[in-house]
């Protein structure tokens, strides 16, 4: 069996996937990289689940989101808390402090923010200031500082523990790679982000690895820096699911008003927004969020697609996460020939916009959630495979075995092939992560779960643009991609 084989390989980072156990924390609230790691500490070799034992840890360390007010009663009383928190840190350059806050609590504007002491900051600094967003067990004590006619009242970091359980060795994970062939190995990512594969069928019954294959569509943008895809679809085929709960290493914005000092860069706080802090940022049922001054965001947004740069007024950051537009159509709709996307935001339907966009992918040939579909059987932990997945972003040898492995004509437009190249290096992380040389994956295996998946994806975008924008598109030279092909 391959849940065997499963276990064997990858050992110490499986779990026992169950979809009782999933619904037990799904009505938690407890997205899947916390459930799988609340599952390995509290069971057995078997998989049997200490549940008491999870209940008085969730209890202890994982507030829910309105207990903030309680731990400040408690803070303002002269007690300590500890629990387990998502935090944001930076450097005050005005005052020189270290400074936190927990955007899940409301962050700075909530009250749920404070100092980080000295100590934290200098024993974790390579951590709390490396990446913009982390877990960890947060120590929390409240002081009064200032004087008897101006009080001040600080709540202050002192102490923390990360919440890394797994050390992720990628020269490991592409060796048990070799230990599958590629039709295992679609079942062990589907597997690892809480699929049952034998969920994915035909009209008949018969399971169907295509299907399978669009929903992996999906997991692009976690293994490949600045990935943009626009995937249309109906409801119920679980794509929130996978951008809001696989990795904390995502964000997805789910109606309301995005401003863009939220999304880009804050010019009071001279601070960068959810690009900066993600490998990506989902726009959820986009039809309904509201954009302040959309023009601005607009223009904002088609500079950093393109460059990966993020403008205030006065300072210019790099970024790195990719743009997911997620939205509902009609079934008339499901379509490539008509136009798809011209109800899905005025920020985003723009051709100029929409040029800028990878990849679509067709939402509505991937069958909705049902009970049929929950992972079930030992599988990599998610959120040991969302780790990966993650450290696969910076790893620059797939692109360069790309670009060794296709051909295409020197006049070929520049977008389409970033695009295609963009797309085929993130199939080859997902599907090839072992490849490190050509001899790694044949002709064969290349063209049909890289180079053609990454050209259809492209290909749908380029003709959106046809009918959205044909002035401009619907001419020769621009109405296909350009002929990539193998090279010898």
């Amino acid at each position: 069996m391959l849940e065997d084989k499963i276990r064997e390989v990858f050992a110490d980072m499986v779990v026992l996937k169950d979809p009782q156990r999933s619904e037990y924390f799904s009505n938690l609230s407890m997205p899947s990289y916390m459930r799988d790691w609340l599952v390995m500490k509290f069971s057995d070799e078997d998989g049997v689940v200490d549940y008491e034992s999870v209940q008085l840890y969730i209890k202890r360390y994982i507030p829910s989101k309105d207990a903030f007010e309680q731990y400040k009663f408690q803070m303002v009383n002269g007690e300590t808390v500890q629990f387990l928190a998502r935090v944001r840190v930076n450097v005050d350059i005005r005052t020189g402090k270290t400074v936190f806050e927990l955007p899940d609590f409301g962050g700075a504007k909530g009250g749920a923010a404070g100092v980080v002491s000295f100590e934290v900051a200098e024993e974790w600094q390579a951590t709390l200031l490396h990446e913009s967003d982390n877990w960890g067990i947060l120590t929390l004590m409240w002081t009064m500082e200032g004087t008897p006619a101006k009080p001040n009242g600080v709540i202050s970091m002192i102490g923390y523990k990360p919440f890394c359980p797994y050390a992720v060795d990628l020269d490991f994970y592409r060796e048990a790679r070799r230990k599958f062939d590629i039709h295992e190995w679609i079942d062990v990512v589907l597997t690892a982000v809480d699929y049952n594969p034998n969920g994915y069928v035909d009209e008949n019954g018969e399971v169907d690895e295509n299907i399978k294959l669009f929903f992996l569509r999906r997991l692009l943008p976690f293994v490949e820096k600045r990935i943009n895809l626009i995937e249309l679809a109906p409801k119920g085929t679980g794509k929130s699911y996978v951008f809001e709960k696989i990795s904390k290493r995502g964000w997805l914005i789910t109606g309301g008003t995005v401003s863009r000092a939220s999304l880009i860069y804050d010019n009071a706080k001279k601070t960068g927004g959810l690009l900066t802090r993600f490998d990506f940022v989902g726009f959820d049922e986009v039809q309904s969020i509201t954009f302040e001054q959309p023009g601005q965001i607009q223009q904002a947004l088609k500079h950093y697609m393109e460059f990966g740069e993020i403008k205030g007024f006065d300072a210019a950051l790099t970024a790195d996460a990719g743009v997911i537009v997620l939205g509902n159509i009609n079934a008339e709709r499901f379509d490539i020939n008509k136009n798809m996307v011209e109800h899905i935001s005025e920020v985003f339907g723009e051709s100029a916009t929409l040029d800028r966009f990878h990849g679509f992918i067709p939402g509505w040939l991937i069958p909705r959630m049902t009970t049929g579909m929950i992972a079930k059987g030992w599988a990599i932990n998610t959120e040991y495979f969302a780790e990966v997945m993650h450290e696969l972003r910076s790893d620059l040898s797939y692109s360069a075995l790309v670009d060794e492995m296709i051909d295409f004509k020197p006049n070929a437009d520049k977008r389409d092939l970033t695009a295609i190249k963009r797309l085929c290096t993130a199939f080859m992380k997902l599907m090839f992560p072992h490849a490190q040389s050509r001899r790694d994956i044949s002709r064969e295996e290349f063209e049909q779960y890289c180079l053609k998946p990454a050209m259809e994806m492209r290909s749908i975008i380029k003709k959106q643009l046809c009918i959205v924008d044909p002035k401009e598109f619907d001419v020769p030279g621009k109405r296909h991609i350009p002929d990539i092909t193998y090279h010898e």
